[in-house]
C-alpha cells in the first residue's frame, strides 16, 4: 500500500497543516529571545501556538487577568496565541503608564477583528496623524454642537419625555427596556451627528442600534478572541463572521445617509457633525494627503455610535438593576431629589451640587458596573523603559480597568455596591482619583462630558418619575454580567411603577 493511499489529504487539511508548521517555525524563531533576555515583565510560561490561552477564561478574560496579577504582580506578560501582551493592573501602575507616559502608551495595536472592521480609520482604533486629526475634529465639533452646554441638555430632557411615555405605557408591568434606552441615548448622539432624532418605532433606526449593540457584545465573545489570537482560524464559522456581516449592514446605512445629506448641505448653515465634516472635506479636496475623506467619516460615525450609545445605555440599565436590588438606596435618592427639586420640574445639570447622595450613587453605579472591564487595548509608540522593564515599540498593552475600579488599595470592599465611596463624613460628595470608567490619558473617552450629563439627567429624571421594582416572579436578583466587550447585566427586565 502506498504512503499516499494511507495519508491522502484534502486541500483544507493540507493548508491547515502547512499553516501550523509555519506557526511553529515562527514561534521557535521568535522564541530565541525569551522574556528574560528582552527584559519583559514576568508571566506564565506559554505553550507553542496557543500561548497562554489554556489558562484564560475567554468569556471573562478580565477576571483571569486579575487572578494572574495576584501571582505575577501589577505588570506581567501573557501570550494570546502568537501575540505577546503586557498587562498593567492597579491604579498606580495604570496611572503611571497613561498619565505619566501619555505619548509612549497612546498607540493602538493591530487586532485582527478591528483591522477587519475598521481598517485603521475613525477615532477609537486609528493611529498617528489620522487619529490626532480625527480626535481633534471630533472633540471640537462635539463641543460646538453642545457637548457640556445647555443646548444638548435641552435635547436630553426632551428625549427623557419620550422615554417616560414608553415606560408609562407598560403600566408598572414587567418589560425589557434595553431597546428603548438604547434608542433614547442613541438619539442624543444622532442629534449631533445627523442633526435630528429618530422615532422609537423607526425600524431602520432600531435595526441600526440593534446591530451596533450586537457587535459590541460579540467583540468580547470567545470565538472573536480566539480569532484575534489565532487569525488563521478565520475560515471557521462563528461570531467573528457575524460581526463582518453586521458591519456591512451598518456601513450601508451610514453611506446612504451621507449620500442623502449631500443633497441638503448648506455651507452657510451647518446643522450637524456630518455637515461640518463634509464642508471640511470640500475645503481639502485639493489635498491628496487629507484625512478628511469619506472613509474616515464613515468609521468616525461608527465609533461615535458605539461609544456614544453602548456605554451610557448599559450604565443606565445597571442603574435600574441596582436600584431594584437596593430599594432603600433608591428611595434615599428619590427623597433627595424630591426635597431639593420637587416633582414640578425635571432636574438640570446645575442641580448636581444640590444632590450629593444622588451624585455618589451615580458614580458608584459606574464604578461597580465596570462597563469596559478590559479597557481598549493600547500599544507602545516607541521603545519604553517602564517599571524596570523594556517594552519595545509596538508592544500591545492592556491597562486593565477592572483592576483600577476594584483596586483594594483604593476602595473599601470594592466588590460591594457602596455609594459611601464618594461621600465624606458630612455626606458631601468627594471625587476619587481612582474613578476612571472613561479610562485615562490621551486615549480617554472623547465623549466623557456628554456621557456624564446623560447619565445624571436620565437617571435623576427616571427616579423622579418611577419606582423600579423587581418583577414578581424573581426571587433572587443576581448582579451578574453576560459575555461581551461591554459588561451588560444578565438580567434585563424591570417594573417601572409611576410615582
Amino acid at each position: 500500500m502506498s504512503f499516499d493511499g494511507v495519508y491522502s489529504l484534502d486541500a483544507v487539511t493540507l493548508m491547515l497543516l502547512c499553516a501550523l508548521v509555519v506557526l511553529f517555525l515562527a514561534y521557535f524563531r521568535n522564541g530565541a529571545k525569551t522574556h528574560v533576555e528582552l527584559n519583559f515583565p514576568p508571566g506564565p510560561t506559554p505553550l507553542p501556538i496557543i500561548g497562554n490561552l489554556h489558562l484564560l477564561d475567554l468569556k471573562k478574560l478580565h477576571l483571569s487577568l486579575m487572578e494572574l496579577s495576584e501571582k505575577y504582580g501589577p505588570i506581567f506578560t501573557i501570550k494570546l496565541g502568537m501575540m505577546r501582551v503586557v498587562v498593567l493592573t492597579g491604579y498606580e501602575t495604570v496611572k503611571d503608564a497613561l498619565i505619566s507616559h501619555p505619548a509612549q502608551f497612546a498607540g493602538r495595536p493591530h487586532i485582527p477583528i478591528f483591522d477587519d472592521l475598521m481598517q485603521g480609520f475613525g477615532v477609537a482604533l486609528s493611529n498617528g496623524e489620522s487619529w490626532r486629526q480625527m480626535r481633534r475634529f471630533t472633540i471640537s465639533t462635539l463641543r460646538d454642537f453642545g457637548m457640556g452646554k445647555k443646548t444638548i441638555e435641552d435635547k436630553i430632557i426632551e428625549e427623557a419625555h419620550f422615554l417616560i411615555k414608553v415606560f408609562e405605557s407598560h403600566k408598572g408591568q414587567e418589560f425589557n427596556p434595553t431597546i428603548q434606552i438604547n434608542a433614547a441615548v442613541g438619539n442624543i448622539i444622532c442629534s449631533i451627528i445627523f442633526g435630528h432624532r429618530f422615532d422609537y418605532d423607526d425600524q431602520t433606526f432600531i435595526f441600526l442600534i440593534k446591530k451596533v449593540d450586537e457587535n459590541t457584545q460579540l467583540v468580547g465573545s470567545p470565538m472573536v478572541q480566539l480569532y484575534n489570537a489565532l487569525p488563521i482560524l478565520g475560515f471557521l464559522p462563528g461570531s467573528h463572521k457575524k460581526m463582518w456581516k453586521n458591519q456591512t449592514l451598518i456601513l450601508r446605512f451610514i453611506k446612504e445617509f451621507i449620500t442623502k445629506n449631500y443633497q441638503t448641505l448648506d455651507a452657510n448653515d451647518p446643522r450637524s457633525l456630518l455637515d461640518v465634516f463634509m464642508l471640511k472635506q470640500q475645503q481639502e479636496s485639493g489635498n491628496p494627503n487629507t484625512y478628511f475623506h469619506e472613509t474616515n467619516l464613515v468609521f468616525t460615525i461608527i465609533d461615535l455610535f458605539g461609544a456614544g450609545i453602548e456605554t451610557t445605555s448599559t450604565t443606565l440599565r445597571w442603574a435600574m438593576l441596582l436600584m431594584m436590588k437596593y430599594p432603600q438606596i433608591q428611595e434615599k435618592v428619590h427623597d433627595e431629589i424630591n426635597t431639593m427639586i420637587g416633582s414640578e420640574r425635571f432636574p438640570r445639570t446645575e442641580d448636581r451640587k444640590k444632590l450629593p447622595y444622588t451624585d455618589a450613587v451615580i458614580h458608584e453605579i459606574q464604578r461597580f458596573a465596570n462597563i469596559v472591564p478590559l479597557n481598549v487595548m493600547h500599544s507602545t509608540t516607541e521603545d519604553v523603559n517602564f517599571k524596570g522593564y523594556f517594552l519595545p515599540k509596538g508592544t500591545p498593552v492592556i491597562p486593565l480597568l477592572t483592576s483600577v475600579l476594584y483596586d483594594k488599595t483604593e476602595w473599601e470592599n470594592p466588590n460591594n455596591f457602596n455609594p459611601s465611596n464618594f461621600l465624606d463624613a458630612d455626606g458631601k460628595f468627594v471625587k476619587r482619583d481612582a474613578f476612571t470608567p472613561f479610562s485615562m490619558g490621551r486615549r480617554a473617552c472623547a465623549g466623557e462630558t456628554l456621557a456624564k450629563m446623560e447619565l445624571f439627567l436620565f437617571f435623576t429624571i427616571l427616579i423622579q418619575r418611577f419606582r423600579f421594582q423587581v418583577p414578581p416572579n424573581v426571587t433572587n436578583l443576581e448582579l451578574t454580567s453576560g459575555v461581551g466587550f461591554i459588561s451588560c447585566p444578565k438580567y434585563q427586565n424591570v417594573c417601572a411603577v409611576h410615582r
